[in-house]
């Protein structure tokens, strides 16, 4: 009898496996991977698959025999691009060019967010919104096109003014002096309204309660803008700064194209340009990938090092 107890008594349920709990989680969220899904395709098919073109740098590719059959070359490429005269150049052009750029472009749309959140109209920062952030959405030729209506040595708009000052035109793009400002400020520009909608943004989540008891504390609108503001936002400008940071060898391609000639190539051909001028019109595409390995390279080093840095500096970073 004992024997048909221990029988009839109830088994303990068996302990669900880890692939049982990542069916349930699959199926609980099928949803939002469906929703996500494009994006996931989209990021292996152009970010990831291509990788597998990368191993061309190592090798004398020859398109005949495709990539895999192409003969090994080790790191000759590599070697040509460090030795060759023009690599300083070029490397410096890059790098000063985004110096400048970050130099100029972290600050400036801070700035004009905290100009628009001292704007008590709301219609009229609204529409000062609109305007600084329009140029966002013209294109690179568009914008360009603008620059040069403006500098045109024959009937630019600056140098109209110049004539009729009684002085002589210049052309800007003829001077490779010019040419790091006419670039940055351009750039400026057409993205300083789109970037400070962020940090508006950010400003935005700062509790109104702050500003109230700095207000009753006797505190200035530029105190409660450098104590309670700015602190506020921090956050969000190291994450964007780390970001910034980490495309600090990728300029531009098509703006510095459009705007390079041979007057001002000294010093504005980038790293990116020379890929393009070596790789796509004097065809030599391993060269041409060895190239832009090195150049992806540096900027994974750069991001992993002020990541790093603004972790230990602030306990704010991308990971």
């Amino acid at each position: 009898m004992d024997a048909r107890l221990n029988s009839a008594s109830p088994q303990p349920a068996p302990k669900p496996t880890r692939w049982t709990h990542v069916k349930r989680q699959l199926k609980r969220n099928i949803g939002l991977y469906i929703i996500i899904s494009p994006a996931v395709l989209y990021f292996l098919i152009w970010h990831y698959w291509p990788m597998y073109g990368v191993q061309i740098a190592f090798k004398d590719f020859m398109p005949g025999l495709g990539i895999w059959n192409s003969p090994w070359v080790g790191f000759e490429h590599f070697e040509r691009l460090f030795h060759a005269y023009y690599f300083w150049t070029i490397l410096k052009n890059t790098i000063g060019i985004s110096l400048y750029g970050l130099l100029v472009g972290i600050p400036a749309p801070i700035l004009l967010a905290l100009l628009f959140n001292e704007i008590r109209n709301r219609k009229f920062r609204s529409f000062a919104q609109s305007i600084s952030y329009a140029p966002h959405f013209i294109s690179v030729v568009v914008a360009v096109g603008i620059l040069f209506f403006f500098i045109s040595p024959t009937n630019g708009v600056f140098n109209s003014i110049l004539v009729s000052l009684g002085k002589e035109p210049v052309d800007y793009l003829a001077e490779p002096s010019k040419f790091w400002h006419l670039y940055v400020w351009s750039g400026v520009w057409q993205g300083v309204g789109w970037s400070s909608l962020i940090y508006s943004a950010a400003i935005s989540g700062i509790s109104p309660d702050l500003y109230e008891a700095a207000y009753m504390d006797g505190a200035s609108k530029f105190r409660r803008i450098w104590h309670i503001t700015i602190p506020g936002i921090v956050p969000t400008i190291v994450i964007l700064s780390i970001l910034s940071a980490g495309g600090i060898m990728s300029v531009g391609f098509e703006k510095i194209l459009l705007m390079q000639n041979a007057m001002n190539l000294e010093t504005s051909e980038v790293i990116s340009t020379y890929m393009y001028k070596s790789g796509l019109l004097n065809t030599q595409y391993s060269f041409s990938a060895a190239v832009g390995l090195f150049n992806n390279v540096i900027n994974f080093i750069i991001l992993i090092i002020v990541n790093a840095v603004a972790r230990k500096a602030g306990e704010t970073s991308l990971w």
